[in-house]
């Protein structure tokens, strides 16, 4: 069952969302060659109890850090490490969920690592685009398929690749809540869109195929072909007329 978040709820699912940003706005700071992913999960960790929140990730089904921090090929689901120091030209996905007062917040952003090639940025300027593209189709009395087909249907103009194992999803109480998003589709199907719903968009596109495989972790995933992957996401409420986004940031 989809639940319709009451006013109240979206002010405090706005205030997990708020803290969210405020992490991702500070690794724009921080992402640069020579720092590890461990320190970003330590910074991220630090604003999000600054700011009266939990950090929703850590011990959730057992995963051990704050955010997943997913470099290259590694599409979601990274796991911070001392050991691994961003290098020019990287790419690195921060996804993170803050909890407060009950409600979460769930974003993440794929950031460059100084200078990358012309077709990793074209990856990224394709993926965050989807998202975008995706949510101009929210509003009240559309399909949840409307969404999806409009983001599967802009990348599938550049010919790469949309993971299918992993989805957006909505969000409230709980990190995970119905429905599932798929970031393809028809449209005209799927449950209709009301006001209140709380939903976590996030297209995650691969160069290559869509294929993944897990890493010995247990979280890690990773392409099979090698191949450099995007993700980028909001946390969103759906509007007689059209979404509000409860994860701004300014990136």
């Amino acid at each position: 069952m989809i639940t319709i978040k009451s006013e109240r709820e979206i002010a405090l699912l706005k205030e997990a969302g708020h803290i969210v940003a405020l992490c991702l706005e500070a690794m724009k700071e921080h992402v640069k060659p020579g720092v590890t992913t461990e320190e970003l999960d330590k910074i991220c960790e630090k604003i999000i109890l600054d700011n009266g929140g939990v950090p929703a990730c850590k011990g959730y089904e057992g995963y051990p850090c704050t955010i997943c921090a997913s470099v290259n090929e590694v599409v979601v689901h990274g796991i911070p490490s001392k050991k691994q120091k961003l290098r020019e030209g990287d790419i690195v996905t921060v996804d993170l969920v803050a909890g407060y007062k009950g409600y979460h917040g769930d974003s993440a952003y794929t950031f460059k690592v100084g200078k990358v090639s012309p077709k990793v940025e074209k990856l990224l300027e394709v993926t965050h685009d989807a998202l975008y593209v995706g949510l101009s189709k929210v509003k009240e009395g559309a399909h949840l398929g409307d969404v999806s087909a409009a983001i599967g249907d802009y990348i599938n103009q550049f010919g790469y690749g949309i993971i299918d194992t992993y989805t957006g999803h909505g969000i409230g109480r709980e990190m995970h809540e119905d429905p599932a998003i798929m970031n393809f589709g028809t449209p005209g199907t799927g449950p209709i869109l009301k006001e209140g719903m709380v939903l976590a968009i996030e297209p995650m596109v691969s160069m290559g195929k869509k294929d993944i495989r897990i890493m010995k972790d247990g979280w890690t995933a990773v392409m099979k072909d090698g191949s450099p992957a995007a993700h980028f996401e909001h946390t969103i409420v759906v509007r007689k007329e059209g979404y509000e986004i409860l994860t701004y940031n300014t990136l």
